[in-house]
């Protein structure tokens, strides 16, 4: 494998995949490690964190908002928090393709910074935002955005009020934002409910460092309240394998005759397992082992192997728990015998990419039918697939997935723009040779 920039890659037919690996490190709560080791006084450890380009751009934050983070020798974060007293950063928050980084630490910019500029690459400045202006703007916040939802962001702190919100659609980045405004806003309390239950890492990192975090049950979704006041203690946090990475290389040990693979040490938060669930009806053979508790969430081990696969319904109560595992659940449905549907999931319109298009784009160029919706998509389950030439359309996990479908295709697939995986799992390439994949890099011509 070569070290530099990747234009391509080219995914052959893979034989069987063995083996047991550990990938990197949770996004979500690397994400929120940092932040709260920027707001808590005293020092926070973080073990095992991603160390990726999203997570990159939440340092490069955190240490212009007065953190002091440093490397140490053996990989972990140090640390040294600001106890909630933001500086006024000297430059642009330059958030990269990071829209947790732009979304969650809004809520305590808006809260204790002086003044502060946010933006990121071209596919961040295009994602919403107002969906996380509007509560904190009800909470005191005074944001200014372009065209009123879209960063460039500016944000002039200044006392915040708690208030009771409904989110009108279920989003783990928007209910953090809220929540951590409400734990630094002037007075009272923030309630926010969800109306389908969103990934808890917020809430149980929180209790991790400290703060009481109310939680019950509210329908189907949750209600969740933090009372303003409330300090941060610096707190060591082992992050446990992102199930998200993990997805492509059970997906892959599912579709591949001959193979069985074990993803050690991954994160199971129950917010976030629907994929496994969607497996178990699709008949995947999925076994989980070791089961225990890291930092306050569920870890254990997971073992795949091939097995025959069916279409299926993947209902809109079930999309917030797989949300980015849909691109691969695609290409799993490409392979299985009758239709796959899944709808309800309109956020994917306005992830790094319109993700509905780019996967449903992806499998038609390598020989499989999908129909769109609005809000999902149909993939018509032939039970192969011949492969091809497909675009990333630069967004990492429409690479992943195609590169799992090029594993199982008759000809393999060749993927246009594959340096997008450096954003959440750099060495995925790696992991799947050491698996017993041969994939075949095309460096980027030079300029």
């Amino acid at each position: 494998m070569t070290t530099g920039s990747v234009h391509e890659m080219f995914v052959p037919p893979g034989s069987a995949l063995r083996g047991a690996v550990r990938v990197p490190g949770d996004k979500s709560i690397t994400h929120r490690a940092i932040l709260f080791g920027l707001l808590a006084e005293g020092t926070t450890q973080v073990y095992d964190w991603l160390d990726a380009g999203d997570c990159r751009s939440s340092i490069r934050v955190a240490r212009l908002l007065g953190a002091t983070v440093t490397e140490e020798e053996d990989g972990h974060l140090v640390i040294t928090g600001t106890g909630g007293r933001l500086r006024e950063p000297e430059d642009v928050l330059d958030c990269g393709n990071s829209g947790t980084t732009m979304r969650v630490f809004l809520g305590a910019i808006a809260a204790r910074s002086p003044f502060a500029v946010l933006t990121g690459d071209g596919s961040l400045r295009r994602r919403p935002m107002g969906r996380v202006i509007d509560p904190l703007s009800r909470m005191g916040a005074r944001i200014q955005a372009r065209s009123g939802r879209f960063a460039p962001l500016a944000v002039t702190g200044g006392p915040l009020t708690g208030i009771e919100y409904t989110l009108p659609v279920a989003s783990a980045q928007v209910k953090s934002a809220i929540l951590v405004a409400g734990l630094l806003a002037q007075d009272g309390v923030t309630v926010v409910t969800e109306p389908e239950a969103t990934r808890d890492h917020t809430e149980n990192l929180l209790s991790a460092f400290g703060v009481q975090v109310h939680r019950e049950a509210f329908g189907t979704g949750t209600r969740i309240a933090v009372e303003s006041g409330q300090v941060l203690r610096g707190a060591t946090v082992h992050v446990p394998g992102d199930l998200s990475s993990a997805a492509f290389l059970i997906a892959a040990a599912a579709l591949v005759p001959g193979s069985e693979v074990t993803v050690t040490d991954v994160g199971l938060n129950a917010t976030r397992t629907g994929m496994l669930r969607v497996l178990n009806r699709m008949g995947a053979r999925v076994q989980l082992d070791r089961l225990r508790r890291v930092s306050g969430e569920l870890v254990g081990d997971i073992t795949v192997t091939h097995g025959p696969l069916v279409g299926v319904e993947i209902e809109p109560a079930e999309v917030p728990s797989l949300i980015d595992e849909l691109p691969v659940l695609a290409v799993l449905a490409a392979f299985a015998e009758g239709k796959t549907r899944v709808h309800g999931a309109a956020e994917l319109r306005v992830k790094e990419t319109d993700r509905i298009a780019a996967i449903a784009q992806g499998l038609r160029d390598i020989g499989c039918e999908v129909d769109e919706a609005e809000d999902g998509f149909t993939v018509h389950g032939r039970g192969a697939l011949r492969g091809g030439t497909a675009d990333s359309r630069g967004d990492h996990r429409i690479a992943m997935s195609l590169a799992v479908a090029g594993l199982a295709s008759t000809m393999g697939v060749r993927i246009r723009d594959w340096d997008c995986v450096q954003i959440s799992y750099p060495t995925f390439a790696q992991t799947l040779a050491k698996l017993g994949a041969e994939l075949r890099e095309q460096p980027a011509p030079a300029l």
